[in-house]
């Protein structure tokens, strides 16, 4: 059973009817969750997944202490750390009295302060330029069981929605990297003997590489141990995948070289094509630098688009 599944069937048969029994004036507020740091949060968990930080259990989202005082949190804290203990086989760990730092009871601007520094209405584009990729990954990802007030739903929502300013940032930031590591520094490494350095590059080249295909796609870029799984899920993921694998695991004999430099080539026009389809860069060439620095010249913003081009890199 998936992770997902776990903190539905959990929530469904504990926690739903505690809150309904114990806490009814609250149950169209309180909102219910699975979302945060985790593999099962991404629905990504498998059985060797399980030896550490899995568990039924599941996140209640609070509004303010307007409307919900600290005595009522206190006592859905408790109420939620008396649920049973043993679920479909899985026990809970006993991380704290109100059920560890990944599941249990949450002020909603509590939890996203510290995740990405502030509640989501309140981001500036400064902030929106800070926050790493797999900070906003695991803001919006797992599965929403109950938001009758749609405040949960609405956060994360304001988040899906990166400002077309900083996006075009990143982009160009990754761009230029791409453009430094694989078009250019790959093969100037391996004219030099130094194939270690080579794969560094290639290294590079995959990085960037992955965090423009999610930006391209509108995704934001999970921890890097789930990147190329989150990849096969965007459209010719999967053959985009593999290509960049193969620069990764291919080695730098002057044969698997030539390959990794069309490699290199082949996914840097797809990406290319990709911005011009979406109106990103003027450029007409293969050159990727010159793509970040269109994309970069089509910021709005002043103070952003006058920012190093790699200040988000």
């Amino acid at each position: 059973m998936k992770g997902l599944e776990l903190a539905r069937a959990y929530y469904e048969t504990f926690g739903a009817p505690m809150i309904r029994e114990q806490f009814p004036e609250y149950a169209e507020i309180i909102a219910a969750a699975l979302t945060g740091p985790g593999s099962e949060c991404y629905g990504y968990d498998d059985e060797v997944s399980r030896d550490h930080d899995f568990e039924p259990g599941f996140c209640l989202f609070l509004p303010g202490e307007d409307v919900i005082n600290r005595r009522t949190a206190f006592l859905l804290e408790r109420a939620y750390a008396k649920l049973p203990q043993e679920f479909m086989g899985f026990r809970r760990q006993r991380l704290s009295p109100v059920g560890g730092s990944r599941h249990g009871v949450f002020r909603l601007d509590e939890y996203f302060t510290d995740r990405i520094g502030c509640p989501p209405e309140q981001l500036t584009p400064e902030a929106w330029l800070r926050l790493p990729e797999e900070a906003l990954a695991e803001a919006v990802n797992g599965e929403v069981f109950r938001d009758d007030a749609g405040l949960l739903t609405d956060c994360r929502a304001l988040l899906r929605r990166m400002p077309e300013d900083v996006r075009r940032k990143r982009l160009a930031g990754h761009l230029l990297m791409m453009a430094q590591s694989g078009q250019y520094n790959y093969s100037r490494c391996l004219s030099h003997g130094e194939t270690a350095a080579a794969q560094l590059a290639a290294g590079e080249y995959v990085t960037h590489t992955l965090s423009v295909l999610f930006l391209l796609n509108g995704r934001y870029k999970p921890y890097y141990k789930w990147s190329f799984r989150a990849l096969r899920e965007l459209p010719e993921g999967e053959t985009a995948a593999a290509k960049l694998e193969q620069l990764l695991t291919g080695s730098n004999t002057p044969r698997e070289a030539e390959i990794k430099t069309a490699v290199i080539e082949e996914t840097a026009a797809y990406v290319i094509s990709a911005l011009q389809e979406q109106d990103l860069s003027e450029a007409v060439c293969g050159d990727l630098e010159k793509h970040a620095y269109s994309v970069n010249d089509g910021i709005r913003d002043g103070g952003i688009r006058n920012l190093h081009i790699l200040a988000t890199v």
